[in-house]
C-alpha cells in the first residue's frame, strides 16, 4: 500500500476520534452538570481507575501508548468540568483583583528599594526596569520588602535566580511569608573581577570580601587559593569594594564589578574569578499589591504538593493539560520537615489567555499550599 493511501486512512479515524472526542467532552459537561446538582465533587478516584484498567486490560501491546493517552484524556475531561463549575478560589480573586484596573504599561518612574550601595548589581537591574527611578538603598533583602511595605516605596528590586548558583532561597522565602507580588523582571550578565586598592599586588592579598552568590560562582578560583587566602562573606559585592577602598586593610580584595572598581578607585588583580562566562542573574521587581501589567508573560507559583506517588506528576500533567509550558521547576527542602519538599515553578503564561486562570484554580486545589507570586513580562 502506498503511504498517500495509508495517510488517507488516518485523516478518516483522526475525523472519527475528534468527533468521539467532542462528544466524549459533551457527555463529561452533563456528568459535571449532574455533579453540580447533587453536590458531588469533581475528582472520582475509583471511576479512573476502572476506566484505566479497562484500556490495560483491552490494549494488548500498544497498553503502554493507551494508558497514557487515556490518562490525559480523563485528565481534559476533569479541566473541562472544573472550568464549568468549580467554586470561587481565592486565587481567582486576588488575579480579578490585580486585573480590575484598566490594563496598564509598566511605569519607568517611581521609588524603588534596592539591597546593597551604589555600583551593586541589583541597583544596575533598578536602572534597566525603572530608567528614571530614585533609588533607595537599604542594608538586607527583607529591608526591601520593609521599605515597599510601609510606603517608602513603590517598588523593591531583588535577585531570585543565578544561572550557576540556583534560586536565592531567602527571597523566595520572602515572597512566601509577607504575600507579595513579582510584578516585572530582568536578567543581567554578571561578570566577577578581584578588585584592591592601587599598588597592591595578588601575592598580598590575605582577606577576600564579597556576597555569598558571588562566592558561589568564583568557588573553582577561590579553592585554588588552597585555604591561604581568608574568604569573608558580606553584604553585597559593591559593599565588599567599597569597604576594601575605604577600609585600612593593605592585603584585602574584593570580588566586585568592573563597575565597582572605577566607582570606589580599585585596580583589577584578575578578570578571570567567575566559574563561568555564562553567567546570569534574573532580577524581580516586587510591590506590595498585585498588578498585572501589559505584556506579562510568566506566572511564578511557589507549590507543596502531597509527599505520595504521583502528586507532582498530577501537577504537570495539569498544566501540559492546558497548553502551557514550565519552563522552571526546583525543588527546595520545606524547613523542620523531614524529607518534603516545596517547588518554585515559572510558567510560559498569561492569566488573559483562556484557560489559565482555571488551571490556577486547580492547582490551587490540588496543592497542600499554593503561593501565586505574579504575572509579569522579563525585559
Amino acid at each position: 500500500m502506498e503511504i498517500e493511501q495509508i495517510r488517507e486512512q488516518v485523516d478518516a479515524i483522526d475525523s472519527q476520534m475528534l468527533r468521539l472526542f467532542l462528544e466524549r467532552m459533551r457527555l463529561g459537561e452533563q456528568i459535571a452538570a449532574y455533579k453540580q446538582e447533587n453536590n458531588l465533587p469533581v475528582l472520582n478516584k475509583a471511576r479512573e481507575r476502572e476506566i484505566l484498567a479497562r484500556v490495560q486490560t483491552e490494549a494488548g501491546d500498544m497498553e503502554p501508548y493507551a494508558y497514557q493517552f487515556f490518562t490525559m484524556l480523563i485528565e481534559l475531561n476533569k479541566v473541562r468540568q472544573t472550568e464549568l463549575y468549580s467554586p470561587p478560589s481565592r486565587v481567582r480573586s486576588l488575579i480579578e483583583g490585580a486585573l480590575a484596573a484598566p490594563e496598564a504599561v509598566f511605569p519607568r518612574t517611581g521609588t524603588i528599594a534596592c539591597q546593597g550601595v551604589e555600583g551593586a548589581n541589583s541597583q544596575a537591574a533598578c536602572d534597566k526596569l525603572l530608567p528614571r527611578g530614585n533609588i533607595m538603598y537599604v542594608k538586607s533583602f527583607e529591608a526591601v520588602f520593609d521599605a515597599v511595605e510601609s510606603g517608602l516605596c513603590q517598588f523593591g528590586v531583588l535577585p531570585i535566580e543565578n544561572s550557576a548558583n540556583g534560586s536565592v532561597r531567602t527571597v523566595y522565602d520572602l515572597l512566601q511569608r509577607k504575600r507579595f507580588s513579582i510584578v516585572r523582571g530582568t536578567t543581567l550578565h554578571i561578570r566577577h573581577e578581584l578588585l584592591a586598592k592601587p599598588g597592591t599586588k595578588l601575592s598580598d592579598i590575605t582577606e577576600i570580601y564579597s556576597h555569598e552568590q558571588a562566592i558561589g560562582q568564583c568557588s573553582r578560583y577561590l579553592s585554588s587559593l588552597n585555604g591561604k587566602v581568608k574568604v569573608i562573606p558580606c553584604a553585597n559585592t559593591a559593599v565588599a569594594a567599597k569597604m576594601v577602598a575605604e577600609g585600612i586593610n593593605p592585603h584585602a580584595a574584593a570580588i566586585s564589578s568592573h563597575a565597582c572598581a572605577e566607582l570606589y578607585g580599585l585596580t583589577m588583580l584578575r578578570d578571570d574569578v567567575q566559574d563561568s562566562e555564562n553567567n546570569y542573574t534574573r532580577f524581580i521587581c516586587i510591590a506590595k499589591n498585585p498588578v498585572i501589567y501589559a505584556g506579562s508573560n510568566k506566572i511564578s507559583l511557589i507549590l507543596d504538593c502531597k509527599n505520595e506517588p504521583g502528586a507532582l506528576n498530577s501537577i504537570l500533567t495539569k498544566i501540559s493539560a492546558y497548553g502551557v509550558n514550565t519552563s522552571k521547576l526546583e525543588s527546595c527542602p520545606v524547613t523542620g520537615r523531614n524529607f518534603e519538599f516545596i517547588f518554585f515553578f515559572d510558567l510560559d503564561a498569561s492569566v488573559r489567555e483562556k484557560g489559565v486562570l482555571p488551571m490556577l484554580e486547580e492547582l490551587e486545589r490540588i496543592s497542600e499550599s499554593f503561593t501565586f507570586l505574579g504575572n509579569y513580562s522579563v525585559i
